[in-house]
């Protein structure tokens, strides 16, 4: 698959990058790259590999789930700059 200069012009109009005429050469063969080294990937044996979100084995860290002393309603909201009946007030923002 190849990517023409037609198809980089509507991918950075879609992503809205400005590409002027001249550097479209240069951006299709930059996404051609890519692609190929996105197919090269497809190469790599996996079997056996199990899926992992980080290079390192490692465990979520975890807390006691116990109540804490909490009651701190008055000292959070001393320092909201617009506060009402215990909330926060925000400006409204959708009509």
């Amino acid at each position: 698959m190849a990517i023409t200069q037609d198809e980089a012009r509507k991918v950075a109009h879609l992503a809205r990058i400005a590409v002027k005429d001249a550097d479209l050469p240069a951006l299709a063969q930059e996404l051609n790259g890519i692609l190929h080294f996105m197919e090269q990937l497809t190469e790599v044996d996996v079997t056996g590999v199990e899926p992992m979100t980080g290079v390192e084995p490692m465990r979520l860290k975890r807390r006691q789930d116990v109540v804490t002393d909490g009651e701190m309603q008055d000292r959070i909201l001393a320092n909201a700059p617009d506060a009402r009946e215990g909330f926060f007030a925000v400006p409204k923002v959708v009509e």
